[in-house]
């Protein structure tokens, strides 16, 4: 499973992302991160937005609650989503990941 650190506020995972991908959708677990596929190019911020966008939708959770902690310019990146525990945040990701 996904690793999520509980931090004062929220909770911080990592994401493996997949730019120029068909859908955005999340497609499983590589390792210990999330693997998440998205439309969006890797050119100046467009994937890292849409990353934003994209798990506020999934995890029912305002855009501003989502920050990208580190890895703005590469695809691994530290996550942080405030206002969810991280019990919170590993069930609302379980509900969006394919089935294997």
């Amino acid at each position: 499973m996904i690793r999520i650190t509980a931090q004062e506020g929220g909770a911080v995972f990592s994401v493996k992302v997949v730019p120029r991908a068909s859908r955005n959708e999340i497609a499983g677990i590589q390792g210990d991160m999330l693997r998440v596929r998205l439309t969006a190019p890797p050119v100046e911020g467009a994937a890292n937005r849409a990353l934003v966008k994209f798990l506020a939708e999934v995890l029912k959770v305002p855009e501003r609650d989502i920050e990208i902690v580190s890895g703005h310019a590469g695809r691994q990146k530290v996550v942080r989503v405030a206002g969810l525990s991280a019990h919170e945040l590993e069930a609302r990701l379980r509900e969006h990941l394919p089935s294997a």
